[in-house]
């Protein structure tokens, strides 16, 4: 288990922290960069979409599963 890392991103002009574990990091990377979009777009765009409720970092986490699972679905 990897402890959460905190990194910076700007979202809409507005720099915030988000605290992920070091593989949500490589694959929060891997879909922006597959979408060639930068992180702070598409962090920008989970934040747009996210329920008020959950916070960034979790909104984050749900994405990445949310695309693993599509990847997985597309292969079977």
């Amino acid at each position: 288990m990897s402890r959460p890392v905190k990194r910076s991103l700007t979202l809409h002009g507005h720099r915030t922290s988000v605290s992920l574990e070091e593989p949500f990091w490589r694959a929060f990377r891997r879909i922006a960069a597959r979408r060639g979009v930068g992180l702070n777009a598409l962090a920008a765009e989970i934040d747009d979409a996210r329920d008020g409720d959950a916070g960034l970092a979790t909104a984050i986490r749900l994405f990445v599963l949310q695309d693993l699972e599509a990847q997985l679905a597309a292969r079977s």
